[in-house]
């Protein structure tokens, strides 16, 4: 079967790798011969190195392996036996092709030579026409060394874009994306139990990139150097920390060339990179690594729920059939450093557990625990705020409600928050148990976590303002008067007592209150108000005393 090479015109390879032979047979030096593919045809990918122009009868021993080999025919054997000994000597040698012109000893290409070339898958091509094989040498070696000169350069960039990066002290993540953005391929940074940290897809979405990734990453052959192997082609390297390997760097394969010298170069430099910022990093890339995706999942900056499950996934987290559930711990001025974090998380897998653990903001931890659908989660919330507590003991544990899908865990986790904002310092902890929950907030609770609004700072002076101008003017106590007879619910003998005042007395304050205010104090509505705008002048001055 014969073939015509792809049209004329391109003059270069492509960036990155050796010209191959269908990009040799469409130069016009070549194409101008009317090339045609006689066998070989599956073979067009194959890199050319060099050109070798011959007339012997044993050109073998002057090649070294990726020739394009350019012949008259002039030398070739008449018998059949010869010519398969000069075919098998070319293939074992390495020769990319055999280039024959049809023009001088052979208009057709022999019988013996199509059917030893065929057998031993060496290409061979024909040309029609006469063509000229220096210049034929000359077009290809200058496109050789060209590509050569070119790679040199483009190496010598990714030396240089590395170096830079852990001179400044990039971290991981940015050592991985430059990585994805350089080759144009996904890049995944995994540890030895094959739970990958970091994921940069390229081309691709993180469900594609991540989808299975244990499985996947355990078919693939773990080795101590660079490069490809497993059922999909990953390009790997090992990553090493203080002279002992703790993870593998993993470039997927991609629609297009195969990977190439400068993969391998980005891939290593990578790996080295990485080496050098976890000595300038020390918080455990497990923790940043979940720090990252518990961010993504709280505030929802995930491309789709598909992503973010493969993401969780490939860190161990189950993700199918069962329940999460978000907590908080608010540890506190004294609570900084990565014990609690790693404290929580070595507590959460003595327990049984799979949870996600990270800092989400200043001094405050996010859990996302992944529960079997009948497991109960007070227990675990129970054994987690007591672990925190322990720690550090104004440490403040709030927990959402739990959720059946892990996209909607910002449910959860928004939850949590508002736990933890409505719970002021020192607020004491339900009987029977250790750590808050929405159910928790009453209005006291709510107003302490609406208190720097200054809608409702307005409404507290408007209200009682003028109350409390009278006070600090006269000396007299009405605002504290006020308050007894609006905590007693409207009944002014309990308020009598409590204020240490007889009846006559507090009928009298509270008419004076009733005229400061402009108000009447026998209106369910009005002293519901009053009672309101009280109880956020005490979270106020509560929050100015500590």
């Amino acid at each position: 079967m014969t073939v015509h090479p792809p049209p004329a015109g391109r003059d270069s390879a492509p960036a990155g790798r050796a010209p191959t032979l269908a990009d040799v047979l469409a130069l016009p030096v070549l194409a101008a011969g009317q090339p045609q593919v006689v066998t070989g045809l599956t073979e067009l990918d194959r890199p050319v190195r060099w050109v070798h122009i011959t007339e012997l009868t044993d050109p073998a021993s002057f090649l070294k392996g990726g020739e394009l080999v350019l012949t008259t025919g002039m030398p070739l054997p008449e018998d059949a036996a010869g010519v398969r000994r000069y075919v098998d000597e070319l293939t074992e040698v390495g020769a990319a092709a055999l280039v024959i012109e049809l023009v001088r000893r052979y208009h057709r290409p022999p019988d013996a030579l199509v059917q030893a070339c065929r057998a031993r898958g060496l290409p061979l091509v024909t040309l029609a026409r006469d063509v000229n094989f220096l210049e034929v040498t000359q077009v290809v070696h200058a496109l050789i060394l060209g590509n050569q000169a070119d790679a040199m350069r483009r190496t010598q960039r990714i030396h240089e874009a590395f170096t830079a990066l852990t001179l400044r002290g990039a971290g991981p993540e940015d050592v991985v994306r430059a990585a994805a953005e350089m080759s144009g391929r996904t890049v995944v940074l995994e540890n030895l139990v094959h739970q990958a940290l970091i994921c940069e897809p390229s081309g691709s979405t993180v469900e594609q990139a991540l989808g299975d990734w244990e499985q996947r990453s355990r078919a693939a052959e773990p080795g101590d150097h660079t490069g490809v192997g497993g059922p999909e082609g990953w390009l790997t390297a090992p990553v090493s920390y203080q002279g002992e390997h703790w993870g593998r760097l993993a470039m997927l394969p991609a629609d297009g060339p195969a990977f190439g010298p400068e993969h391998v170069t980005v891939l290593e430099r990578t790996a080295m990179a990485l080496t050098v910022a976890r000595l300038i990093h020390s918080t455990p890339w497990e923790h940043t690594a979940h720090r990252n995706a518990l961010r993504e999942l709280a505030e929802q900056r995930h491309q789709s729920a598909a992503d973010v499950r493969a993401r969780c996934a490939a860190l161990g987290l189950p993700t199918e059939a069962g329940v999460f559930l978000a907590v908080l711990v608010d540890l506190g001025p004294g609570g900084a450093g990565a014990e609690p974090e790693t404290r929580l998380h070595r507590e959460l897998r003595s327990a049984g557990v799979p949870a996600l653990v990270g800092e989400l903001a200043p001094h405050r931890l996010g859990v996302l625990l992944a529960l079997r659908p009948a497991q109960p989660w007070r227990p675990v919330a129970e054994r987690l705020s007591r672990t925190a507590l322990a720690l550090t003991p104004e440490a403040i544990v709030g927990v959402g409600s739990e959720v059946a899908d892990l996209a909607d865990s910002a449910r959860s986790f928004r939850e949590a928050a508002r736990v933890i904002e409505a719970t002021p310092p020192g607020q004491p902890l339900p009987a029977d148990r250790s750590f808050h929950e929405l159910p928790d907030i009453g209005l006291r609770r709510l107003l302490y976590a609406l208190r720097e609004d200054t809608r409702i700072q307005d409404y507290t002076e408007r209200r009682l303002g003028r109350l409390i101008d009278h006070d600090t003017r006269h000396g007299t106590d009405l605002l504290a008067t006020l308050g007894h007879y609006l905590d007693a619910a409207g009944n002014k003998t309990t308020a009598a007592r409590r204020g240490g005042l007889s009846r006559e007395t507090l009928y009298q304050r509270l008419r004076t209150v009733e005229r400061l205010l402009d108000t009447d104090l026998e209106s369910g509505e009005r002293r519901t108000e009053l009672h309101v705008a009280l109880t956020v002048l005490r979270v106020l001055r509560a929050g100015r005393g500590r």
